[in-house]
């Protein structure tokens, strides 16, 4: 039986990466990894620049319910540390097999609440190695607005955009004042998101009173955001673009699409009817949890929260009626990655100032050449 032939290109690959790096006239990619550690997922990018954005090389995406039970107990349970800190460790080891060269690790909503977050973060700092960071509510808005940022239409004048995660949901609302320039007119972290709510109200059979509690108690929120910004009156003559970002949006958009098998290309940057949408909430929160688990892009996983999920979405279009809401599988992690690469640009860009600095002065300290 013949065998193949063991591949030959490393060597070239080696030269060819040494003539076009240490030469001084380029710097070597760097490696970039963003870790969103949230209420519910553990989520991580490892990316590399490319042109003004990135390319994906390695990604990890898990279901850890950090925070079950917060909201009861305000504490981490064992189990749930015991998951993400699993979790966390495979993080770990992808981003050193990658070679990242700049990584950010964040903790949101779960971490802010819980009165056992330090205690959390030192085992995750001895078990895995990172040093996870509790970042503030405005930051994540802002994350969450930046990583969506390649999916605005600039040609509004106006951006509302949300995220709706496990113990918060993010609202931003921007400004939008030429190509790819926005300004953050205000910003909002509604305290519920969609394990807060399952766990007050409910999720696996949830009755019409349920539901219809679940939509006030996000909506005296969406009315205090309302009213500071009269977003309604901007929406009515067609000056905004809504966009969501969450597991809930981009799994209602799975379900109208009618997928066998979730495709984030299918879903990234599509634009769904909110008529639609909404008709698939009504669904989804009158049908039993047996009829939402076998729906292929909902699942075990979020059978009990999909429910909670779409009280939100809902609460959100009785006050803002968009007649289309365009879908973002993205949100912090990739708002990491363009800050971080726009840091290294940066840095970059001081080193080789300093450099030629350098050189300059070298330059004129040594005596002119005699002839």
């Amino acid at each position: 039986m013949a065998t193949s032939q063991p591949r030959r290109t490393d060597n070239r690959d080696r030269r060819r990466y040494r003539r076009k790096y240490q030469n001084g006239s380029e710097y070597a990619p760097d490696t970039f990894g963003a870790l969103d550690l949230g209420t519910n997922n553990c989520r991580l990018l490892i990316a590399k620049q490319q042109g003004k954005g990135f390319r994906v090389i390695d990604s990890f995406s898990r279901i850890v319910r950090l925070g079950e039970g917060v909201s009861l107990t305000g504490q981490l349970s064992e189990e749930a540390i015991e998951r993400t800190v699993e979790a966390l460790g495979i993080c770990a080891d992808k981003m050193r097999r990658a070679g990242v060269t700049h990584m950010r690790c964040v903790a949101t909503e779960v971490c802010r609440k819980a009165d056992n977050s330090d205690d959390f973060l030192d085992r995750v700092r001895l078990n895995c190695g990172l040093d996870l960071d509790i970042i503030t509510t405005a930051e994540e808005a802002a994350l969450a607005a930046e990583g969506c940022s390649p999916l605005i239409d600039y040609r509004h004048q106006n951006a509302l955009v949300f995220d709706i995660g496990g113990g918060s949901t993010e609202l931003v609302w921007l400004g939008l004042k030429g190509p790819k320039q926005s300004e953050v007119l205000g910003w909002m972290s509604i305290p519920v998101g969609v394990v807060t709510l399952t766990e007050r109200h409910g999720g696996m059979e949830i009755s019409d009173d349920a539901y219809a509690e679940m939509i006030t108690d996000v909506c005296r929120y969406v009315d205090e955001f309302e009213a500071a910004h009269g977003i309604a009156g901007q929406i009515r003559e067609g000056r905004v673009q809504m966009l969501g970002t969450s597991g809930t949006v981009t799994t209602l958009a799975g379900v109208h699409f009618g997928l066998e098998r979730y495709s984030r290309r299918r879903v990234d940057g599509a634009w769904l009817n909110t008529k639609a949408m909404i008709d698939i909430c009504h669904r989804l929160a009158t049908s039993d949890y047996q009829t939402r688990l076998n729906e292929p892009c909902i699942g075990r996983e979020r059978a009990d929260l999909v429910v909670s999920g779409c009280a939100i979405v809902e609460a959100m279009h009785s006050r803002w009626p968009v007649k289309k809401l365009r879908v973002a599988d993205r949100g912090l992690r990739e708002g990491m990655l363009l800050g971080m690469m726009r840091r290294a640009k940066r840095d970059r860009q001081k080193a080789a100032e300093a450099a030629s600095r350098q050189n300059n002065k070298k330059a004129a300290r040594e005596p002119n050449a005699v002839s």
